[in-house]
């Protein structure tokens, strides 16, 4: 049994229907939940104003469980970065509690990597992937588990037929990324971090493909693109081509920017805003193999 403290550092949560099912299904596998005071308090679209999100991260840092987890995503993080317990956090980390999330957390993650390179996770939270009506993923809880009980050591998947024409392989470079939108935000801040010769994974949700084009451009204009050894593409969802896009579509991007630069360009990571999710460790060494459709992504026991 696990000790999971569930907090809610950003968006307030409105499926309160979808909490609850989340937190029964995670004490019915057995982990002890915690929920923080302020999980379900709302001030505008927030979780509660800034100083209440920036004390519920504090007392999640200052727990003592096995795995920080949030309600949810949504937005709030970036305008609270220069006031996050950095210290705190990395030495929550340090004592054994594994921080997790995704979306408007990769502001978080990456704020906490560049500061002090303490590795947390991109993965599940509570209402959108234990919450759902029907039973949640399979993969998602495997890959949960495999956290929980630190067995976790690695990540594969096919690549789609047709997106990977060279074996490759990369040893010993450094995870990160996240959200594509919350990641290029933070370019230019003290909350990017400077990550030369890494892996670096995106993925985003309700963002229409000339958008994440714009968004890779600055990235790509920006150099840090050109400063990494591949960039992995998880899921790009709920979005809408219209009838001006004249064949424009998300392979259309994927297919540009394989022209811009000269590092491997992977897609088909099962992780963002969809039901099968696995879980990346921002922040750690990863090796890379990539074999005809195949695709492994191993970082070992953390």
């Amino acid at each position: 049994m696990s000790h999971i403290y569930i907090y809610s550092p950003s968006s307030a949560v409105r499926d309160k229907a979808a909490f609850r099912r989340g937190v029964k299904r995670l004490r019915a596998l057995g982990h002890e939940v915690e929920i923080d005071a302020d999980a379900l308090s709302s001030y505008h679209r927030f979780a509660g104003d800034d100083a209440t999100r920036l004390a519920a991260i504090g007392r999640a840092a200052a727990s003592g469980a096995d795995l920080a987890m949030i309600s949810r995503g949504g937005y709030g993080l970036t305008r609270i970065l220069p006031e996050l317990p950095y210290a705190a956090l990395a030495k929550a980390i340090e004592s054994g509690t594994q921080f997790v999330g995704l979306s408007d957390f990769t502001a978080l993650q990456l704020g906490l990597m560049a500061k002090t390179g303490a590795i947390s996770w991109q993965g599940p939270c509570v209402g959108e992937d234990f919450g759902t009506e029907d039973e949640p993923d399979e993969i998602m809880q495997a890959c949960f588990e495999d956290l929980l009980l630190a067995q976790g050591e690695g990540v594969g998947w096919r690549v789609p037929r047709g997106e990977q024409a060279q074996d490759h392989e990369i040893h010993g470079a450094r995870l990160w990324g996240g959200n594509l939108a919350v990641l290029v935000s933070l370019l230019g801040t003290p909350f990017f971090p400077k990550v030369r010769g890494g892996v670096l994974f995106l993925e985003d949700v309700g963002e229409h493909p000339y958008r994440l084009e714009r968004m890779l451009t600055q990235l790509l204009h920006s150099g840090a693109l050109a400063q990494q050894k591949a960039v992995v593409l998880g899921q790009f969802t709920n979005y809408k081509l219209v009838a001006h896009d004249k064949g424009f579509k998300l392979n259309t991007v994927v297919q540009w920017l394989r022209t811009q630069v000269s590092i491997p360009i992977v897609t088909g990571l099962p992780l963002g805003h969809v039901p099968t999710k696995v879980l990346l460790p921002v922040g750690a060494k990863v090796d890379l193999v990539l074999q005809g459709q195949e695709a492994l992504m191993a970082w070992g026991h953390l």
